[in-house]
């Protein structure tokens, strides 16, 4: 049920937000009308009446010696109308919406962009979650296509904008109406901006029933889930090998101490077993079991810290009862569930795994993912390119521990420095923005179901909402974090906060630096994507180095018969002059190789970064291997592994060190 507009105008007025004068009549009445200045505005209100330009309820125009012939038109049209709002007809002016809406997984979100009839045909609009500062209201203004109106455009004169703000502020900042309201959707449309003011014309309220409280359980501490003192994987066969018993291989290979749970058997795969949980010592346990039975089984964990249910067939097949059965018996027996329908948890660290091949190296970098099969792959490719992970925790549908909750944990982790997320669910998305915003670690997010397609293949996936793209834009920009689009640049961006993360850097310039001006002109383009500048280089700061062009991209000499140092000279040269935050060198690794085996001058040049990377430790350097599959193999490897040992994260693409540069810059406030 909507809310009259004279009475959400009341309201607004309340608020301090101007409104065009007016009055409220019955079919009778309209000499009160006279009061008011001509030409005039007649609205018709009453039951179900929501949009009343498409009914016909709205006539603009008119004189006071007009209104009762033209409300009984409208009565006869619309014979349930509860009673008529009159008021002065706004003068004209930029027309735009300012409206809230109650996100069902991030709650109260603003909206604000060019209104009136562009609002569908333009949809030029940007949005925040609420509260908004006041910069970021101003940042939503300036990021719409049509913000030249706003500023003056064509000689127009410019709206007053400070007036838009504090009414977005009114609206959706501090204290506004976002606290006061129960959303569903409020909206201002139009609201017309002229230099003298702005005044919400229209205002439309549609309560929603408040959704029930987050309920927050006390943080936990999830060392025991990383580093468990013994495990126990329910499920594996005594005679027919499953996914339990591929589990007790993994972790036999890990080392971790581990009991399997079979009703039975006295072993199982050569690992001892009891008949419960309710008799396994462990912090840790994972279930493999059928969808049906696995409440029975968590039940039985009492004194076991966390379980894991691998098992799907729950929320995300449409069976939310069993899911919420699942919880419940999770926390009869005081355990906190992992899942369902996940994979579980990688922590070399630890000893904790669930994919083959053995442990990685122990390092700084964690991960939350939705799907375990994606962070798998992430594991295992972003090993291969030199990532070193801290801890890894695969959340499926999320039943009861958050990637909120962990990611809490993590930001306070002494072994984790950077932080990727893979999450395709909003559920929970406020808690995640707390959560974001309050981490002082790096952190780069990506979401799955932003497309329509992506959308029903993730609903299959873990039965997850996906909110508008743009409110994850929206969230990922207020709370400081990167939002990128494909697992590839998950992985770089996490690479280069591996490498750069902790390092201090002067400056916010970029610098790009390498051979072929083609390629230089591709990666110009590359960076302006990527929302990153690349200013021009400041004069005279090569002279004797014998570089011929002074562009930023800096085209340099750089082959196997070049001079390895070279490069090195010319970056210590320019950061002498102008401090630079980042120095992104490229080499085409085909032309070492055109004519014969030439992988020792590129390892040469490796090595030669690497020492630039020493003497130049308040800038942060990047390689760039373009057409690296030109080499034999391992060469490409051992280019990473020099590189990697200087902190210098490498690259196959321009376009995925611009992502990440651009991600650095974010958090250190250089992009």
């Amino acid at each position: 049920m909507s809310v009259h507009e004279h009475e959400v105008k009341a309201l607004l007025a309340g608020a301090g937000v101007a409104v065009p004068r007016g009055v409220v009549v019955g079919d009778d009445g309209f000499d009160r009308a006279r009061e008011l200045a001509e030409p005039l505005v007649l609205k018709a209100f009453g039951p179900g009446l929501v949009h009343k330009s498409d009914a016909g309820a709205v006539l603009l125009g008119l004189r006071a010696a007009d209104l009762p012939s033209a409300a009984a038109d409208m009565r006869s049209r619309l014979p349930d109308l509860a009673g008529f709002l009159v008021e002065e007809q706004a003068a004209a002016g930029v027309e735009l919406i300012v409206g809230l809406v109650g996100d069902p997984g991030f709650g109260p979100v603003l909206l604000a962009g060019l209104g009136g009839v562009w609002t569908e045909a333009l949809r030029d609009t940007a949005l925040r979650l609420c509260p908004v500062s006041e910069s970021g209201a101003r940042r939503m203004l300036a990021s719409l296509r049509g913000a030249p109106l706003l500023y003056g455009h064509r000689g127009a004169p410019p709206v007053d904008v400070d007036a838009l703000v504090k009414l977005l502020m009114t609206v959706g900042g501090p204290g506004g109406l976002w606290e006061r309201l129960e959303l569903g959707e409020f909206e201002l449309n139009p609201v017309i901006a002229t230099p003298s003011g702005v005044t919400a014309v229209d205002a439309r309220y549609l309560p929603a029933e408040s959704p029930a409280p987050v309920a927050h359980r006390a943080p936990a501490d999830f060392l025991p889930l990383f580093e468990p003192r013994a495990v126990a994987v329910v499920g594996a066969s005594s005679s027919r090998p499953n996914f339990g018993n591929m589990f007790l291989d993994f972790y036999k290979a890990a080392g971790v101490p581990l009991v399997a749970v079979h009703p039975e058997a006295d072993e199982v795969a050569g690992v001892p077993a009891v008949p419960s949980l309710a008799s396994a010592d462990v912090d840790y346990a994972l279930v493999a079991v059928p969808a049906e039975r696995c409440p029975e089984v968590v039940g039985q964990a009492a004194g076991v810290p966390f379980v894991q249910v691998m098992s799907g067939g729950f929320g995300e097949a449409g069976r939310p009862e069993l899911e919420a059965e699942l919880v419940d018996a999770a926390r009869a027996a005081g355990t906190r569930l992992l899942g369902p329908n996940c994979m579980g948890v990688y922590c070399p660290r630890g000893r904790q795994t669930f994919v083959g091949g053995g442990l990685g190296p122990a390092g700084s970098v964690a991960l939350i993912s939705q799907s375990g099969g994606l962070a798998g792959e992430v594991i295992k490719v972003g090993e291969r390119r030199g990532l070193a992970f801290s801890r890894v925790a695969t959340v499926g549908n999320a039943a009861d521990v958050t990637p909120a909750e962990l990611l809490r944990w993590l930001a306070r982790d002494p072994e984790t420095q950077a932080v990727g997320l893979y999450l395709e669910d909003p559920r929970g998305g406020r808690e995640l923005y707390e959560a974001l915003s309050a981490a002082e670690l790096p952190v780069v997010l990506l979401v799955g179901g932003r497309s329509g397609q992506g959308r029903r293949a993730a609903v299959s996936h873990t039965g997850g909402m996906v909110s508008d793209l743009r409110i994850w834009e929206a969230m990922a920009e207020q709370a400081g974090v990167t939002l990128v689009a494909g697992q590839d640049d998950l992985i770089g961006v996490l690479a280069y906060f591996q490498a750069h993360g902790s390092r201090a850097v002067d400056g916010d310039q970029v610098l790009v630096v390498g051979p072929s001006g083609g390629a230089g002109v591709l990666a110009a383009d590359a960076f302006d994507r990527a929302g990153v500048r690349l200013d021009p280089l400041p004069e005279d700061a090569l002279g004797g180095l014998g570089v011929a062009a002074a562009g930023n991209p800096l085209e340099v000499p750089v082959g196997p018969r070049g001079r390895p140092g070279l490069v090195p000279e010319v970056i210590g040269a320019l950061v002498r002059h102008r401090p630079y935050a980042d120095v992104v060198v490229h080499v085409n690794v085909q032309a070492f190789f055109t004519y014969g085996d030439a992988a020792e001058p590129l390892y040469a040049y490796a090595r030669a970064l690497g020492g630039a990377q020493e003497a130049l430790p308040r800038t942060r350097i990047t390689l760039v291997t373009r057409n690296g599959e030109c080499a034999p193999a391992g060469v490409e490897d051992e280019v990473r592994r020099i590189a990697g040992a200087a902190g210098i994260p490498v690259y196959r693409t321009m376009e995925a060190a611009a992502v990440a540069v651009a991600a650095g810059g974010r958090r250190h406030g250089t992009a």
